[in-house]
């Protein structure tokens, strides 16, 4: 294996769906029998707050009916013992990284466990239900919203993902469909400055055409297998 210094990982909902979390958008286009388009989007929470909230306290809930799996577990292993620069970048919204050991998680996509103000974009923890109208601790106006990126809304720290990504040598894709943008063009990035690019995927993705490595597999049998070969190296 070779020398690598920098290794960008991105997790899709193919990791959490091994600890039983439904992935975000299965073979009937639903998410947890809900259109997309009805709970994830600027659009639906103005039209419809009070399923948009309900949607989410019960993501919220069910989280704590799971918990990591072996693939969880095996990147924080990869965390707290591999000595090159280390960036996980996750689309999955749960906390599964976190409670397997992970300190340093980038969630693009938003937090469940997370509130956000629409009127003066303060954050805090949140584990509760969030009913319509819920009052921010910070400014105490009545605009807290799931802490979560709606379609048509920028992901969280794209420059930081952008400029680990042009100087990463591995870029490695775990569990992606490969069909949401901006995440889906990451291993274009990455190829584009010559890194070395691995996807970990039970089934190829849309973009397999584009990683050097595929194997394909549960996560939760493939990540330890390479965590282990990296840090064999």
């Amino acid at each position: 294996m070779p020398d690598y210094r920098s290794i960008v990982i991105l997790t899709g909902a193919g990791i959490s769906a091994e600890s039983g979390l439904a992935t975000f958008r299965g073979p009937d286009g639903l998410w947890e029998g809900h259109h997309v388009e009805d709970v994830c989007t600027p659009q639906a929470l103005a039209r419809d707050p009070e399923l948009v909230h309900r949607f989410y306290d019960e993501r919220r809930a069910k989280l704590a009916q799971v918990e990591p799996n072996a693939a969880h577990r095996a990147l924080a292993r990869l965390e707290r013992e591999w000595q090159g620069e280390l960036l996980l970048v996750t689309q999955n919204v749960d906390d599964l990284h976190e409670r397997g050991g992970c300190g340093q998680v980038l969630h693009m996509h938003g937090e469940l466990l997370s509130a956000l103000c629409a009127s003066c974009d303060g954050r805090r923890e949140w584990r509760d239900a969030m009913p319509p109208g819920s009052a921010c601790p910070v400014c105490d106006a009545r605009a807290l919203r799931p802490d979560i990126v709606f379609f048509g809304e920028m992901p969280y720290q794209m420059d930081r993902i952008d400029a680990a990504l042009r100087n990463c040598d591995l870029f490695v894709s775990i569990g992606t469909s490969g069909a949401v943008y901006p995440a889906a063009g990451f291993v274009q990035t990455a190829r584009y400055v010559g890194a070395d690019t691995l996807e970990l995927n039970l089934d190829p993705s849309a973009g397999s055409t584009y990683f050097h490595e595929s194997r394909m597999g549960p996560a939760g049998e493939l990540v330890p297998i390479w965590v282990e070969e990296v840090l064999a190296d």
